[in-house]
């Protein structure tokens, strides 16, 4: 696995000839990286914005953010690579925006963690890809780097850079920060079922079987059902059910998504202000 240090992510930019940046459809503005955009830019290289778990949205709502990012400057694509659907439309636009012309296109493919890097390389990969290690040309980390032929034009790094996950604690988790790591998971788990309610009012009981609306109670009823006490006191273990609903966020099980108008809407106030 490449160490996620921006270091690491510069010296793949400057490897690879196009970089994938992989966000969560349910979260596209949340699991992005506008400094991976400012390094891709740096070196000179191209980027695509991909999509993944678009099994989980709405077409109409891919469409929109697929628009948004392309009114950025960025080509998009969405993909549900556990399902394999979109990977040949995904190909397609890694050799267009490659533009190389005969040539061998290195891509590399970049993200936070749990927004399906790995998936999405082994769907490219495929059953019968083979080692190229090492590319002839390729500055450095050569010793280091495997290289898989996804076809006759294109090869790609096969360790997924990570990300490093920065920002407070809900802003990590929703990057696919383990629960085990946040200093406080209770925060973040509650404004998970927050937005989760709010997007979504029948989300919780379809998920868990549970009624409440208030997001401390929904980790309380959490605790009941599975019996998490402490032995002492018999007291709710609310950090394990905060955990519990962070994890059912990175597996997802909780599946609720943001429409892109509230981040148009958010977008607008801040320009006007």
């Amino acid at each position: 696995m490449i160490l996620a240090t921006w270091k690491t992510i510069r010296r793949v930019a400057k490897l690879a000839d196009v970089i994938l940046e992989v966000v969560d459809a349910r979260d596209p503005i949340g699991t992005r990286s506008r400094r991976l955009e400012r390094i891709v830019e740096r070196a000179g290289k191209k980027l695509v914005i991909v999509i993944n778990k678009a099994d989980l949205v709405p077409r109409e709502i891919l469409e929109k953010w697929k628009k948004i990012f392309e009114d950025e400057g960025y080509p998009t694509v969405y993909i549900s690579a556990r399902d394999r659907l979109g990977t040949s439309i995904l190909r397609k636009t890694i050799l267009k925006v490659a533009d190389k012309k005969g040539k061998t296109v290195k891509v590399a493919i970049v993200g936070f963690p749990k927004v399906g890097k790995s998936t999405i390389i082994n769907v490219l990969k495929g059953k019968h890809s083979a080692s190229t290690s090492p590319i002839p040309g390729s500055p450095g980390y050569t010793k280091h780097t495997q290289w898989y032929r996804i076809d006759k034009k294109i090869v790609m790094l096969d360790t997924p850079g990570i990300l490093p996950v920065k920002g407070d604690d809900i802003e990590a988790a929703i990057r696919g920060k383990p629960p085990d790591e946040l200093r406080d998971p209770v925060k973040p788990a509650v404004e998970l079922l927050r937005r989760a309610l709010e997007h979504d009012p029948t989300i919780i009981k379809r998920t868990y079987g549970i009624e409440e609306k208030d997001p401390y109670k929904i980790l309380e009823k959490i605790c009941e059902k599975r019996h998490w006490y402490y032995k002492k006191d018999r007291e709710p273990l609310i950090e394990e059910a905060a955990k519990t609903i962070i994890r059912d966020w990175h597996r997802a099980k909780l599946v609720f998504y943001i429409k892109p108008e509230e981040y148009l809407s958010l977008k607008g106030e801040s320009e006007k202000q």
